[in-house]
């Protein structure tokens, strides 16, 4: 199987890299139209801030590429909110596959720390990438913005107040967790994905 991790200037390759590894499965980082366009499966993960991160994608054309894919595409973290329509994080116009929007988390009291750092759980969960999952599984997140709830949540967290914490349309899934952070229930994640 040819498997590609998109390059593009934000972190976590290295890590999503590894749990493929451990997974006994490789994977090619590129950001090679051609090369992207011709793999099985595609993992688009990101840490970093969302303009920055649309303004690599346009200039290398990317971001028409990644909308056009057919095969099964994995956005994580950054890379999930990118494919949604908007991020507030500098104003951000994003891939629009999705079609809801990213917003900053507005804590209601101080006890509650912005970005959420830690292991949370996920329920409400829908579609195969969460196959032999179970519902209130632990995911390991770091993220001050969330993808509201709407018609693609296949996954729900609840921190400050709930949101979408996995959003699928076609063949286009995204996590806002880290599954290569996220220990056996990552890899099941991630196993789904690839057998998908």
């Amino acid at each position: 199987m040819n498997n590609v991790i998109i390059q593009y200037n934000a972190g976590n390759i290295q890590s999503v890299l590894y749990a493929l590894e451990r997974l006994g499965v490789t994977a090619t980082v590129t950001d090679n139209v051609e090369a992207i366009q011709k793999a099985d499966k595609v993992i688009f993960p990101g840490v970093g801030e969302a303009s920055t991160a649309m303004h690599y994608l346009k200039e290398r054309g990317l971001d028409k590429v990644i909308v056009n894919l057919k095969q099964p595409v994995l956005g994580i973290c950054l890379g999930m909110q990118l494919m949604c329509a908007y991020s507030a994080e500098n104003d951000t116009t994003c891939l629009g596959i999705f079609e809801e929007e990213v917003k900053l988390f507005m804590p209601t009291d101080a006890s509650t720390k912005v970005p959420q750092i830690g292991w949370n759980t996920i329920e409400d969960l829908k579609t195969n990438l969460f196959t032999g999952v179970s519902e209130e599984s632990y995911a390991y997140f770091v993220h001050g913005y969330y993808a509201a709830i709407g018609k693609h949540t296949i996954a729900t967290t609840n921190y400050v107040q709930p949101y979408s914490s996995a959003l699928r349309k076609d063949n286009f899934y995204g996590v806002q967790f880290h599954p290569e952070k996220s220990a056996i229930l990552g890899e099941q994640i991630i196993q789904n994905f690839l057998n998908l």
